[in-house]
């Protein structure tokens, strides 16, 4: 017998959401994974069968990693200490600090763009092409011209590349939203007898404020979870959390995984607290902003 009209959206609703369940618990399960390590005593980390919640949980492996406490009593899992702390708050001046910065002068040149063409079509698409080149090809120059400013190993070095290579991303983004203000409402705060930046700066940057917070984390996620260009440009002196991560990968007897997982739950929380904080901005900014014709 033939489905009637209701039953066959039915029927589609209930697939819908069945592969949506599905997608979410793929993609979910990595964090839970991650989570319920950083909880794992030392001898579940390679247990078979797997141990999918730890049996005591425990809180050496954040100790451990952000604290410095006592080392495992197995010394196989044994590191040279860190301070992940330092590297937390190199982590969050540098990426908060290159995304205001890529953010606002962005915002300034997609006005520009938006409102009086100074980049045509041809030249935005290669503005954006600068941002497609890998970075491992330019690390080997960017080294040498660094060390001969003497910015190798600074704070100040990595927050002006990642200016630099982030900017794009702002001009393209935020121009989107420039495009949907109306004119006519710059042109009324003109007649009001505002100049040019005061038009941008306290009628059109307020309106698309929602989009300015959807790009500014999309270029804080970049930032935050680069690592080659950290690697590259940095010491001894700078240390970001991607490469404080990257030296729990391996000791002498294997991977250190309880670690690892602590300090990665450690590093996707500000992202997860900031993301929380600005969540209504973000549903209107990623609705493609909130100003329409």
């Amino acid at each position: 017998m033939a489905m009637t009209k209701t039953q066959r959206r039915r029927l589609t609703a209930t697939a819908r959401y069945a592969i949506l369940i599905l997608w979410g618990i793929g993609a979910g399960f990595p964090i839970y994974w991650m989570v319920i390590t950083s909880f794992k005593p030392d001898n579940q980390w390679f247990s078979w069968p797997p141990v999918y919640f730890p049996h005591p949980p425990t809180l050496d492996n954040y100790l451990n990693v952000w604290f410095g406490a006592q080392e495992y009593a197995n010394t196989q899992y044994a590191i040279s200490s860190q301070k992940p702390l330092l590297s937390l708050w190199n982590s969050t001046v540098i990426a908060f600090t290159s995304t205001f910065l890529a953010v606002l002068f962005g915002s300034i040149l997609a006005y520009g763009v938006s409102r009086y063409r100074i980049l045509s079509e041809a030249r935005m698409f290669q503005l954006l092409m600068l941002r497609m080149i890998p970075p491992i090809v330019v690390v080997a120059p960017l080294s040498l011209y660094y060390s001969a400013l003497g910015l190798l190993d600074t704070r100040t070095g990595l927050i002006l590349v990642y200016f630099l290579t982030t900017l794009p991303y702002a001009v393209w983004m935020t121009k989107s939203f420039i495009d949907e203000v109306p004119r006519e409402v710059e042109q009324a705060a003109e007649i009001l007898g505002a100049s040019r930046w005061r038009t941008l700066f306290e009628v059109v940057l307020p309106l698309i404020r929602s989009g300015l917070v959807a790009t500014f984390l999309f270029i804080l996620i970049l930032t935050w979870s680069e690592y080659l260009l950290a690697l590259i440009i940095t010491k001894t002196n700078v240390s970001t959390l991607p490469i404080e991560l990257s030296k729990y990968q391996g000791s002498t007897e294997g991977r250190v995984y309880g670690r690892q997982a602590a300090l990665a739950v450690g590093i996707t929380i500000p992202l997860m607290i900031v993301g929380l904080i600005i969540r209504k901005h973000l549903a209107r900014g990623f609705s493609f902003g909130m100003v329409r014709r």
